[in-house]
């Protein structure tokens, strides 16, 4: 699948593995999250 892919290059860049590119790429979203005000409806 795509998703699994875009995972797995992900990972290649950043130099790790998959699991840690999973928790890096969740860290990332989360900071995003809550710069854009932490809510989960946003009027965008």
């Amino acid at each position: 699948m795509k998703i699994t892919q875009d995972v797995r290059d992900y990972a290649a860049s950043l130099g790790v593995s998959e699991q840690e590119a999973l928790k890096k790429g969740m860290e990332e979203k989360a900071v995003q999250f809550v710069k854009s005000g932490a809510q989960v409806y946003s009027k965008v």
